[in-house]
């Protein structure tokens, strides 16, 4: 592993190992914080934060069976089945979402896969957003080669397809979607022109080791994701992860950091489990490397923190909304819950 900082300022690396990316979590956390930050503040404003909003466009009904997800229509949860939100009400949102000072705008189904009968729906609401002079992004599950190049054509500029964890710990948390099954998506968005934003969820009881293997998935595909949004799980009554053991916040921190690092160029986001985290932790975050967050009072189903809150906390520290263009040129290595 480079010991010069600079040296992992410049280069973007797709051959990362569990040894080295372990031994990035195991530094002595201001040591961590001190690089983090270092390679951060070379490819990246300081103190500018992407602003993104999410809505759940087809909610709850979902044939797959994530342990952490109140959408499966495996687990008894509070989340009902709903159809496909009709383009004047996206439209409307979005609109909204604008005047809150988001830039990118994110819709999300609770969806297994894409189906072709679906297809122009989605297109048009992309389309529509995309007129408001908003980026657009979705998250549908499952893409198909064609469907990936229809929403290109509507103007999609990110498909958030996430890794969730390491390749060893996937089977303890799904077993309808193999890993295969999602790099696959994320190939078809690749080809077909779309910016990547992939990440995952921890504190789903994994271990370091696996926090590190789900790192190393992202950083050492062909191309490093654009946007790399880290969830913290929420627990959510009826799901087989309700009640497991909650992440040390230190540690959360640090896996911000170690991404932020072999990620130098990716824009790295706060998810979900916003609204369990204190102002202080949010602020360490940002400080470990942390540039995007989703704004408004809602994560697809579960709460995130207000608008005003979000305005507030921003004065405090000094950070200003994102604005321009992100670095999606070729990488030499080479944003859901």
């Amino acid at each position: 592993m480079p010991e010069n900082v600079a040296e992992t300022q410049a280069t973007i690396r797709n051959d990362w190992s569990q040894q080295e990316v372990e031994a990035l979590f195991a530094m002595p956390f201001n040591d961590l914080m001190f690089k983090a930050q270092t390679v951060h503040r070379a490819n990246f404003d300081a103190n500018a934060v992407q602003i993104s909003t999410l809505l759940s466009i087809k909610t709850g009904g979902c044939a797959e069976d994530c342990g952490y997800c109140p959408q499966s229509a495996h687990h008894e949860s509070a989340v009902k089945a709903e159809p496909l939100m009709p383009l004047n009400e996206v439209l409307k949102s979005a609109n909204e979402a604008k005047e809150a000072g988001a830039n990118r705008f994110c819709m999300g189904a609770a969806w297994r896969s894409l189906k072709d009968r679906d297809l122009e729906r989605v297109a048009e609401m992309v389309e529509g957003v995309k007129s408001l002079g908003l980026e657009t992004c979705v998250t549908l599950g499952m893409l198909e080669e064609h469907q990936a190049k229809r929403l290109k054509e509507a103007g999609l500029d990110y498909y958030n397809h996430n890794l969730d964890t390491s390749p060893e710990y996937y089977g303890e948390i799904i077993t309808t979607r193999t890993y295969e099954d999602r790099l696959n998506t994320l190939s078809h968005v690749r080809d077909a022109g779309i910016n990547v934003c992939s990440g995952g969820i921890v504190g789903m009881g994994e271990g370091r080791h696996d926090r590190a293997g789900l790192l190393i998935s992202l950083a050492n595909l062909p191309t490093q994701p654009q946007s790399v949004p880290i969830n913290l799980l929420v627990q959510v009554e009826g799901t087989p992860l309700d009640g497991v053991d909650n992440l040390d916040p230190i540690e959360f921190v640090r896996t911000i950091a170690v991404a932020r690092i072999m990620m130098p160029k990716s824009f790295v986001r706060l998810s979900a489990g916003r609204e369990h985290m204190t102002d202080e932790l949010q602020a360490m975050c940002f400080l470990a490397g942390a540039n995007s967050i989703f704004y408004g009072e809602k994560l697809l189903t579960t709460d995130n923190p207000d608008t005003n809150h979000d305005q507030q906390l921003f004065k405090r520290l000094g950070i200003t909304p994102w604005v321009g263009e992100e670095k999606t040129e070729e990488h030499s290595c080479s944003s859901a819950a």
